[in-house]
Order: structure tokens, then C-alpha cells, then sequence
């Protein structure tokens, strides 16, 4: 496998198979990623989130991945996958690996090649970044079937750098 490619920029313009959404529970858009990953793709996304089954009104539990198209963006496909909050979730470091390995094997579940990632839950979900970063390149660093190209696209410069320590580690 290739070593995974780290970028600074705006998900919403990377042109690969898939982006990751960073999404909540209820994947009816929300703030960071989260809410510029629906404004990019334009309404037909929340359309589509919405249309995916709810068990009390939660359609993508902690850990796991639901996917849709991408609508306007570049990429073709959005994968929705809802990373642990820190201080709340139970193993939180399980639940992360948990939400970048089935990210993964739903892109290889529908033959993607190439699969671009933000950092997940390390905004308002307060994920520690080194520990974030340690987990998401361990993760990307394994056989992914057809997914051969995995990119990190990172907004902030100190996530950038915590990632570059965890590729370098």
C-alpha cells in the first residue's frame, strides 16, 4: 500500500472517488467538515442523508459508515462516518479506528480507489490531534483492497503537523 498523502486545503474541492464526512448521528449536516461537505454537495445530499434508515432518529452510529453520492462535488461519493466525542464516548481510541476501518471497507465495498479523509472528530468533538493522527495513518497504512490512494485534507496548520509526526512515527 502506498504511503497515505497529506494535503492543507478544502475537502469539498479534492476530486478522488470519495470524501469522508465527519458527520453526527443523525446525518442531517451540522458545523466544520460536516456542514461545508452539504453546502458543497448543494441539497440533494440531505435528501439522500435523509433517506438513509433511522433507529430513533440515528442513521449512522458512533464508529460506523453510511455512504451517498457526492451530488455537486468532485468527488462521487460522500462516506458519512460519525467519530468518537472525547470526553464521552466509551473507548473513544476503539471507536475512532472503528470509524476510519469501516470508512474504508465501504469504499472498498464499492471498488473506490481513492479515498480523501479529514481529521475525524478532532474539531468540536475534541479528539486529542497526536492520538487522532497515531490512529488514522495506522489505519490508512494497511491493504485496503481497491482503495490504493488514501489522502488526509487538513485545514488547520497544527493538524497538518500532527498528522506529518504520525506519518513520520
Amino acid at each position: 500500500m502506498p504511503e497515505p498523502i497529506l494535503l492543507r486545503g478544502d475537502i469539498t474541492t479534492v476530486d478522488v472517488d470519495a470524501i469522508v464526512n465527519a458527520a453526527n448521528p443523525k446525518m442531517l449536516g451540522g458545523g466544520g467538515v460536516d456542514g461545508a461537505i452539504h453546502a458543497a454537495a448543494g441539497p440533494l445530499l440531505l435528501e439522500a442523508c435523509r433517506r438513509s434508515p433511522a433507529v430513533n432518529g440515528i442513521r449512522c452510529p458512533f464508529g460506523q459508515a453510511r455512504i451517498t453520492p457526492g451530488f455537486e462535488l468532485p468527488a462521487r461519493w460522500v462516506i458519512h462516518t460519525v467519530g468518537p466525542i472525547w470526553q464521552r464516548t466509551p473507548e473513544p481510541e476503539a471507536v475512532l479506528t472503528q470509524a476510519y476501518e469501516n470508512s474504508l471497507a465501504l469504499a472498498m465495498d464499492h471498488s473506490l480507489t481513492s479515498v480523501a479523509f479529514p481529521a475525524i472528530s478532532t474539531g468540536a468533538y475534541g479528539f486529542p490531534l497526536d492520538a487522532a493522527a497515531t490512529i488514522a495513518v495506522g489505519v490508512a497504512r494497511r491493504r485496503w483492497g481497491s482503495v490504493v490512494d488514501v489522502r488526509f485534507v487538513l485545514a488547520r496548520a497544527d493538524v497538518f503537523e500532527a498528522f506529518e509526526r504520525a506519518l513520520a512515527g
